[in-house]
């Protein structure tokens, strides 16, 4: 269960608290210039970025997840990849690979789009289920191994994964122990009629080509800005009694009517780091458990899996969760 944000260097000061959400606040507004709409789902993946996690962020193709992606990369000042998930993409493809050089005799290192800040894994499902491990291992390890070489990835390191939910032909499901590696599952849906209009003009108004300017969106801060800002969250004040409401929500997880499988601890600890970047996107330095609720279906909707019965009657992991969340009590203050 590794803690990204434990590893984070040392000489990086954390901002204090207003200044933490002031830096937030400037990166979501940048990066709302370029994704209209869906507010909702711009701060999830805020929230990840804040907490040291991956995402994993399920939507039909043409929502605007790689815009989303680039825009941030704009706003932050931080290095992009993409890589299109394939069934014939290699690990190699992801990780990187050696080289024989015939001028030097020997074996030259050729580093792989892992080695970013912002990588975009565009429909992982796609992918047999070895390409899939070697990016799950530089998720989880935050380094890569190459010829038995280990090359540690800079900081800040941001996985955003992308699965399609309605085409499943020619897919390889991610395992629950694969899932579970991700801090969220974001789900982006259709935009709204008068977000689709405010995009549709800022698109095609004097452009010919389909995509969107991202020259309007300002660079507001750097690779260390943002470390010091996933250190300041670490740092975010959690109550016992929150932790333990938190705790309570992933256990109940496991034994409610119509969970086939609950969640572990892992997700308890996922709950407890997104919800303290919660409460610094709402302008707070402390967790309230009106913050851990807000986050609890992003963090747990992909740690869960629903009895056969509920997935018969055409139920979601969400509506399981709402249930759940209306039943667990939180702690008064």
């Amino acid at each position: 269960m590794n803690d990204t944000t434990s590893a984070l260097p040392p000489e990086v000061p954390a901002p204090a608290g207003n200044l933490l959400a002031e830096r937030a606040a400037a990166v979501r507004e940048e990066v709302s210039k370029a994704f209209i709409g869906q507010p909702e789902v711009l701060d999830q993946i805020l929230i990840a970025l804040l907490a040291g996690g991956h995402v994993l962020i399920e939507g039909v193709p043409g929502l605007g997840k790689t815009l989303l992606v680039r825009a941030l990369a704009q706003a932050l000042e931080l290095s992009y990849a993409r890589v299109q998930f394939t069934p014939d993409l290699m690990p190699s493809d992801v990780s990187g690979h050696a080289v024989y050089d015939p001028k030097t005799e020997s074996f030259v290192i050729r580093r792989g789009p892992v080695f970013t800040h912002l990588l975009l894994a565009d429909e992982i499902n796609r992918a047999p289920a070895k390409t899939q491990s070697a990016l799950l291992e530089v998720m989880q390890e935050g380094q890569v191994t190459i010829e038995g070489k280990s090359f540690e990835l800079a900081p800040p390191f941001l996985a955003l994964a992308t699965q399609n939910p309605v085409e499943q032909e020619g897919t390889y499901p991610l395992p629950e122990a694969q899932l579970d590696r991700f801090l969220l599952k974001v789900l982006i849906d259709y935009p709204s009629l008068e977000d689709e209009k405010r995009m549709v003009d800022a698109i095609t108004t004097g452009r010919t080509a389909a995509d969107f300017d991202l020259s309007q969106v300002r660079r507001v801060l750097g690779p260390d800005d943002i470390i010091a800002l996933q250190r300041g969250t670490a740092a975010v004040q959690v109550d016992e009694q929150v932790i333990d409401y938190a705790v309570r929500i992933v256990a109940a997880t496991r034994k409610w009517p119509g969970i086939a499988l609950g969640a572990g601890p892992r997700g308890s600890i996922a709950l407890v780091r997104a919800a303290r970047a919660q409460a610094v996107l709402q302008g707070r330095d402390f967790v309230t458990p009106d913050d851990v609720r807000e986050i609890a279906r992003p963090a747990l909707r992909h740690r869960i899996t629903l009895a056969p019965e509920l997935q018969i009657e055409g139920q979601s992991p969400d509506d399981a969760l709402r249930a759940l969340l209306a039943k667990v009590e939180a702690p008064r203050k």
